[in-house]
């Protein structure tokens, strides 16, 4: 599968014609959702839902024909709205994706679909059985470097893959519901799994709370694939720079994606060890190539419209969304055993198989 496909169709109904969505939660994130919703054809932003009043105000700014509502029982019981997008808590978000379902809602759940596994398989459970499209907020599958990364990862562009490694930190805003690694690990987490197509076998997790006692700022972790591919995550809130860096060590190229440049989200180095076909000495087996250093041009439309887009078109034409419970239930099994990793001083923990 490519990164412009979607996985094939189950028993998805179809909903043509303008879909009506609801908003729920236009804080911090969701406001963002409202901005995008509001102004994307094909959609009609019904509702916001918010019990902040200067959460209400501002999406009023946005979506001034959108009706403001603070009670989420009664967008599941109007009967006219035909999808709910969720950018609430991460602690509420498996217990809402069900309750929308089985009100006969689509769902478009921000990451993470759920703080844990037993909380994940549920909400899968519901969705293949729902007929409704649940799309998780895997954002960076949306972006265009991300999907140029996976094309050469899978054409062999890159050669073989050896090892990967990111970074996410900044001196951002804390949180008490979950730590560094449950709110910005995902966003790595599915980009590995994206690019290799594959589950790590197990992952090791280390970290520390300096700040809330119990809520980790920092935390490393490392993830041991079958084929013997490892990455490297770290991820912090308590960082004097914002960095969001992942890097593709290859067989014949390694390849850096910079999301905080403005305009260079994607450098190749041409460059690595070769073996010559002929050798007299050890020292000549192995020679460091050193090449030119390529930054391609790329459109970049705004990852979060690319991805709002296509949870409407997946709900009009009764599709499976690219990043849909079973990708979202993925991630949420790494996040698991790194959990239990990190409550047992960084022992390497198997991934829970299906």
């Amino acid at each position: 599968m490519n990164g412009n496909e979607v996985a094939s169709p189950s028993s998805i109904i179809a909903t043509p014609g303008p879909v009506r969505v609801a908003v729920v939660g236009a804080g911090y994130w969701g406001i963002n959702h409202v901005r995008t919703f509001a102004r994307l054809p094909g959609c009609e932003l019904a509702a916001v839902c918010d019990s902040e009043p200067k959460h209400q105000k501002r999406a009023l700014g946005l979506a001034p024909s959108a009706r403001q509502v603070s009670d989420y029982d009664a967008v599941l019981r109007d009967p006219s709205i035909d999808a709910v997008v969720l950018a609430t808590p991460a602690v509420l978000h498996a217990e809402q994706s069900i309750a929308a379902l089985r009100a006969g809602k689509h769902v478009f759940v921000e990451k993470p679909l759920a703080l844990s596994v037993a909380d994940a398989l549920a909400v899968k459970t519901v969705a293949d059985s729902a007929g409704r499209v649940l799309m998780c907020g895997h954002l960076m599958l949306y972006h265009a470097a991300v999907l140029r990364l996976r094309e050469m990862v899978q054409s062999g562009d890159i050669g073989e893959v050896y090892y990967l490694y990111s970074l996410r930190v900044n001196l951002g805003k804390l949180r008490q519901d979950e730590n560094a690694m449950w709110s910005l690990a995902p966003h790595d987490v599915s980009i590995i799994l994206f690019l290799l197509g594959q589950v790590p076998v197990s992952v090791a997790a280390r970290g520390h709370s300096y700040l809330q006692p119990g809520v980790e700022d920092v935390v490393f972790l490392n993830l041991l694939f079958g084929d013997g591919k490892m990455a490297q995550i770290q991820v912090s809130w308590l960082d004097p720079r914002k960095e969001r860096r992942l890097t593709v060590v290859g067989e014949r190229r390694m390849v850096e994606f910079d999301d905080s440049h403005p305009t260079e989200k994607l450098r190749i180095y041409d460059k690595g060890f070769q073996r010559p076909p002929e050798f007299t000495q050890f020292g000549e087996f192995l020679t460091v190539r050193n090449g030119d250093i390529h930054i391609p041009h790329l459109d970049l439309p705004e990852p979060l419209l690319v991805e709002c887009r296509h949870f409407i078109e997946c709900i009009q034409r009764g599709q499976a969304p690219r990043t849909g419970a079973k990708e979202g239930l993925d991630v949420i099994r790494v996040l698991g055993a790194a959990e239990k990793s990190l409550k047992n001083q960084g022992i390497p923990v198997p991934i829970e198989a299906d």
